[in-house]
């Protein structure tokens, strides 16, 4: 299914039956399929699950690159409309936490609860920046998509001198190791360089309104630092931090396997 403004449109697909309308998205290189073990944790939920831009089905059309905040609130919107969904909670993964954040600036009188998963968009890091920074570093990154041989020269130099943690420079190399991958980083990194958050309007917003949060995050993660998100967290009321003994790449899993075993938590 989709929800559609012009010539840009959101794919979603809907897992379980519940009352409880979760609006999911996921992380970097997934798509919505992701949440189907989710929804299988979650009986009393109803996930409606999109695919980001630049994966799956969506399509964000050139005129509208980059995403613009107030687009997406838009495309939103419409789906709240035509599915009738008066109240719903967030849930999100990794690059797909922008989308929540972003969510729930534009609308925070409708939502119950937000769960998020090592979420970008809280803390940004170094290498983002670079990717997203005008003028000759984005164009050196342009021509690492068509040409990425230096690229790897330097993630095997940063591996064999243990300079970066080896998880990291397996999981840069894995996000880059064909011409298709390349482009959707480029892609991603450069279409969501606007959704940008202020963080204490973020904290003001949950705290005013009471909403639940729950924050979980992996004690292994090299990819999204734990170190100053849980300092947001505690920044929270209503807020609950938990931290899985996982890595990145399998952390939505683990989420998952907790929420089934924990079923109050979500």
């Amino acid at each position: 299914m989709f929800v559609q403004i012009g010539r840009s449109r959101l794919h979603y697909r809907v897992y379980g039956t519940g009352e409880q309308v979760v609006l999911a998205f996921h992380g970097y290189g997934q798509d919505h399929s992701h949440f189907y073990n989710m929804s299988q944790a979650l009986p009393h939920a109803k996930i409606v699950a999109f695919d980001l831009f630049f994966h799956g089905q969506s399509v964000l059309y050139k005129g509208n690159t980059p995403l613009q905040k107030e687009f997406l609130a838009q495309l939103i919107s419409k789906f709240l409309e035509e599915e009738q969904v008066s109240r719903f909670s967030l849930m999100a993964f990794s690059m797909g936490g922008k989308f929540a954040l972003a969510v729930l600036e534009a609308f925070p009188d409708k939502i119950d609860q937000v769960l998020l998963i090592a979420p970008d968009g809280i803390s940004t890091s170094f290498w983002y920046n670079v990717a997203t920074y005008p003028g000759w570093l984005q164009g050196l990154f342009k021509r690492t998509v068509i040409r990425p041989a230096r690229f790897f020269k330097i993630i095997n130099w940063l591996d064999s001198t243990r300079l970066v943690d080896s998880g990291l420079t397996k999981f840069a190399a894995w996000q880059m190791n064909s011409t298709q991958k390349r482009l959707r980083v480029y892609k991603s990194w450069t279409g969501f360089r606007t959704l940008t958050f202020d963080i204490r309007k973020i904290v003001r917003l949950l705290n005013s309104r009471q909403i639940k949060f729950t924050l979980f995050l992996g004690e292994y993660d090299q990819v999204i630092s734990g170190k100053r998100l849980q300092v947001f967290a505690r920044s929270i009321q209503n807020c609950q931090l938990i931290l899985l003994k996982t890595g990145h790449t399998f952390l939505l899993h683990e989420v998952a396997t907790y929420l089934r075993r924990h079923p109050g938590v979500f």
